[in-house]
């Protein structure tokens, strides 16, 4: 019997041995081939941005506020610019700087590896990129293998366009890409976090073309976030504005109400900014004159962001949730605001003036 007990041991003992070595061995694969696999992820990374690093000509179309900054950045981190603007002083002033200008989006295109654009409206990226002297004017043939468009503009445009960019091939193959890429690459940030090079990038389109374009990016920016496939970024952007302009409002109309109730602004927003109710509308952006230095509501609203153009993004915003069949109660109501600031001519005044010029909210001291 004993004998017996221990023979069953040990067929019983080897038996484990046995499945664990067929366990340790099974594992042992799978981390070779999660290994291998890795490897050839990041090769792949590797020589995305090796084809990046290899492209320093870089077109810029459209030079405004915003993106003459950002164009400014690219130049102070070595990058050979190529520029077109409709407007000729700015064109004047690059020229001066020693950077070539041209004529035509085409013109920059023929000149360039990527090209960067920054304009107001969906109409303007459409002409630029397929226009009769447009970015994609010369054929099935192309020069540049990334088209990066940083506009605020509807995400359906995005993804006609970068489906439209896909039907063409590189003129010379770049590592092993034979055909180029299209990013929707819209920013989040003031003029003046364009000028310190500060802004915030959401990025929709390849994933291995945003890994590649990182360090164009981190030339103007500070953060870069992929958000998905084509018209990901501009879709972001969208949602991103849609909740600054509600969130504006609120503290706007709460701090309006405060006053109006025997409150003051100041101490609303410190009750503000140390409880629930705290968010970059009160702590970082205060709609309130006096309350705040180096924000607009300090210089008469003058500069920070557009309301004309948080009007532009509120009326992207409806028509996507139309497309999409969302309710919009808040956008809508946000539209109508802003729409009513632009058409009593505060449209180039900051969009935090609806604290004032629609809620006729109060200056207040700092030490009120």
């Amino acid at each position: 019997m004993r004998q017996n007990l221990h023979v069953n041991l040990d067929k019983s003992m080897l038996t484990r041995m046995r499945n664990r070595k067929g366990y340790l061995s099974m594992a042992i694969c799978k981390l070779k081939s999660l290994l291998s696999l890795s490897k050839c992820n990041s090769a792949l990374v590797s020589s995305s941005i090796r084809a990046f690093s290899s492209a320093q000509n870089v077109g810029f179309i459209g030079l405004g506020n915003m993106g003459s900054r950002m164009a400014n950045n690219l130049i102070k981190a070595g990058f050979r610019l190529t520029v077109h603007d409709l407007n000729s002083d700015v064109l004047e002033m690059f020229s001066q700087m020693g950077v070539p200008t041209k004529k035509t989006p085409y013109e920059v295109s023929e000149a360039s590896d990527v090209v960067i654009t920054m304009l107001p409206t969906s109409a303007h990226v459409i002409d630029v990129y397929t226009g009769p002297n447009g970015l994609l004017h010369g054929g099935k043939l192309l020069r540049p293998w990334l088209l990066l468009d940083s506009s605020t503009i509807d995400p359906q445009t995005s993804r006609n366009l970068s489906a439209t960019v896909t039907n063409y091939i590189l003129r010379e193959k770049k590592g092993e890409w034979e055909k180029p890429f299209k990013l929707d690459a819209p920013v989040s940030g003031s003029v003046t976090a364009a000028e310190a090079g500060t802004l915030t990038f959401m990025v929709g389109g390849s994933e291995e073309a945003f890994l590649a374009a990182k360090p164009l990016l981190f030339s103007m920016g500070k953060s870069a976030i992929y958000c998905g496939g084509a018209g990901s970024g501009s879709a972001a952007k969208i949602c991103n504005n849609l909740a600054l302009a509600v969130s504006m409002l609120g503290i706007s109309e709460a701090l309006a109400l405060g006053q109006s109730l025997g409150v003051s602004a100041s101490t609303l927003t410190n009750i503000f900014n140390c409880s629930s109710a705290r968010c970059w509308s009160s702590d970082a952006y205060n709609p309130v004159p006096g309350l705040m230095e180096g924000v607009p509501s300090s210089g008469d609203y003058n500069g920070g962001f557009a309301s004309k153009l948080m009007a532009k993004d509120l009326n992207l915003a409806v028509e996507s949730a139309k497309l999409a069949g969302c309710k919009y109660p808040l956008t809508s109501q946000a539209q109508k605001i802003y729409t009513e600031l632009c058409s009593v001519g505060h449209e180039a005044k900051d969009f935090s003036c609806a604290f004032r010029h629609y809620y006729s909210g109060i200056d207040e001291p700092h030490d009120q």
